[in-house]
């Protein structure tokens, strides 16, 4: 779990994931003094290069980058992400349950069978992106 967190987090999130899309979706709407930016590795623009990863490490697990270029994946990166919420917010209760060593490590685990299944999930489709979800995306 982060200890200090420079802000803003960058958060990479697999765009055609409908699960994925509607969970950054909700996260940008409360979007805390803007303290995250969210980039859709699914983005035919997107370059993994360009971060010294690559687009398999991207789609493997979220991940979160601080303002000072530390990464972090999977269910640290939730952790840090529910960092940025205000204290006393729903989002900073589950940080603090998370981080908790049994239920943590049990979150790892979920996370791990999601991830690793998560291909299984229904996929965004152009109709969506153009019509129906219209989510936007802010760069850095």
């Amino acid at each position: 779990m982060p200890t200090t967190t420079a802000y803003p987090l960058e958060v990479f999130y697999d765009g055609s994931c409908m699960v994925c899309s509607a969970e950054m979706e909700t996260y940008r709407r409360r979007n805390p003094g803007k303290r995250l930016v969210f980039t859709d590795i699914s983005s035919a623009d997107f370059d993994a290069d360009q971060y010294d990863r690559t687009l398999e490490q991207f789609m493997a697990e979220l991940h979160v980058r601080d303002a000072d270029g530390q990464y972090f994946t999977g269910v640290d990166a939730f952790l840090a992400l529910w960092g940025a919420f205000p204290s006393g917010s729903l989002y900073r209760f589950f940080a603090a349950a998370i981080s908790l060593p049994g239920i943590h490590l049990a979150a790892r685990a979920g996370y791990y069978m999601f991830a690793r299944y998560r291909h299984l999930l229904p996929k965004r489709t152009s109709e969506c992106d153009s019509k129906n979800c219209n989510l936007n995306h802010p760069r850095r």
